[in-house]
């Protein structure tokens, strides 16, 4: 399968603006970097100097983010590495860590200092009451709950101690809108951000917390999802601001699918550009909080 050029898209420019590298030295985790959100995240982030520990799941994937990280090392001359782990296992986060740590650590005190962890790995479902299953709860509560838990806490060692680190945990919408068929997976996300004020209170003096809650994105999650599903969205796209379709420009196939699904969904560079602005040193005076990187489908109230 092949990916797009992401160092000549719009998220690098921005990231690059003015030659900015507002990120330069640090170390950041990425879980679900080989594609949609974690890899535009990636881009972003390489574009201001941070070199990244790129995590995938399945073989499949494997490939995407070798080759991503080939990319972004040559054109932002970053280190980027990419290590294998399922977020939904129990040992899964900390093999992320140790692997960071085989490939940063100074070789002779192994010191490492993690600046930045996006906890951008996810699964979703949309199962009525009825259907639930113990398998599928386990499935959704163990890779978007316990994974970014378990993570934490392998990285706290590592963290930094003067309240310069970044933590950006990736909820949804679905956390706070009570769409059908969302209750396992909207409690997951309730979850991760009701973890996201925990952790800023108890990490205060070592880095922010913070949550992003998009709603529909541009990935291939979406493109894949029944044209059902984006029919029942519609009404709430039709009603987000910066959903209306410019048919000048946005991409050719979002603006066809657009009377059907009410308008447009995020590009995965929309979301990306408001994480890595969490990881900037600007944003230290900001936690505890979930951004509202929507669109304007749910106003920050």
């Amino acid at each position: 399968m092949s990916r797009p050029d992401y160092t000549r898209t719009s998220s690098t420019n921005i990231g690059s603006r003015g030659g900015a590298r507002v990120l330069e030295g640090k170390l950041a985790i990425v879980t679900g970097a080989s594609r949609g959100i974690g890899a535009a995240t990636c881009t972003n982030l390489a574009s201001k100097g941070c070199s990244l520990i790129m995590n995938y799941t399945s073989e499949s994937s494997a490939k995407l983010a070798e080759d991503l990280a080939t990319q972004l090392s040559q054109a932002h001359g970053v280190k980027c590495i990419t290590v294998q782990a399922d977020m939904g296992s129990e040992n899964g986060p900390t093999h992320i860590v140790a692997t960071a740590l085989n490939h940063f650590a100074h070789p002779k005190t192994r010191k490492m200092q993690l600046d930045i962890v996006v906890n951008n790995a996810g699964v979703a479902g949309k199962t009525k009451i009825e259907d639930c299953t113990a398998e599928e709860f386990t499935w959704l509560y163990h890779v978007n709950v316990r994974g970014p838990l378990f993570l934490m806490k392998a990285a706290i060692p590592y963290l930094p101690n003067d309240r310069s680190g970044r933590v950006v945990n990736l909820s949804s919408v679905s956390a706070s809108m009570g769409f059908f068929e969302d209750g396992m997976y909207g409690g997951t996300k309730a979850a991760l951000e009701a973890m996201t004020r925990t952790w800023a209170r108890e990490l205060s003096e070592r880095c922010t917390v913070n949550a992003v809650n998009p709603g529909p994105v541009a990935t291939d999650m979406y493109a894949a999802a029944p044209k059902e599903f984006q029919a029942k969205m519609a009404t709430y796209t039709k009603n987000t601001p910066l959903a209306a379709i410019r048919n000048d420009v946005d991409r050719k196939d979002l603006v066809e699918n657009a009377e059907l699904a009410g308008g447009r969904p995020a590009y995965d560079t929309d979301i990306a550009g408001v994480i890595a602005m969490l990881c900037t040193p600007d944003s230290g005076w900001y936690t505890g909080s979930v951004i509202c990187a929507n669109g304007g489908m749910k106003f920050s109230t």
